[in-house]
């Protein structure tokens, strides 16, 4: 497994190319609430952006948020700014199944129309569910079914991968 300061390196790394590649203009940096917001925290500074920024929390936005009913940590959004017409880099810690990343689609749609969207993700997993994928990615990770990664800070950054406790049936919990 490659340190955090090698998955910040390879992600910053990234995101200069796609970013040249795509000709990004003054972009606005969005981070999902929470390990999102430490990474963007970083590239943020790393890549010198110009703008503040800006922090999504997606908990309204989830397909599953009839199940799991209010979670007692939700915090607003906040968006510098307008988002029509510009060049946004939307950041999160774990990309997965992809459903994270679909709601904080749909929540910054909801303050305008981008340009463009460029998705960078400290790490990518295997499990994808919906037809959305990362641009810009620090490192790639195949897991088991039964494990999950996490990523605990800010200060230190921690990467953990912990395996999912199994129901008498051989179900995970999750």
């Amino acid at each position: 497994m490659l340190t955090i300061e090698e998955l910040l390196t390879n992600l910053d790394l990234a995101l200069r190319q796609v970013i040249e590649q795509r000709q990004l203009v003054n972009p606005m940096m969005i981070g999902i609430r929470t390990g999102g917001v430490w990474i963007a925290e970083q590239m943020h500074q790393r890549l010198a952006i110009e703008e503040p920024l800006g922090l999504l929390d997606i908990s309204f936005y989830r397909d599953d948020f009839s199940q799991l009913g209010v979670h007692p940590h939700v915090k607003p959004s906040a968006i510098p700014g307008h988002i029509d017409g510009r060049d946004i880099i939307l950041i999160d810690d774990v990309f997965y199944t992809g459903r994270t990343v679909r709601a904080a689609l749909n929540e910054i749609f909801d303050y305008g129309r981008p340009n463009q969207v460029v998705l960078a993700v400290l790490i990518e997993r295997d499990g994808k569910q919906i037809p959305i994928s990362p641009d810009c990615v620090g490192v790639r990770m195949a897991l088991s079914a039964y494990q999950r990664i996490k990523l605990l800070g800010p200060d230190p950054l921690v990467i953990e991968v912990e395996n999912m406790p199994l129901h008498s049936e051989g179900e995970t919990v999750r």
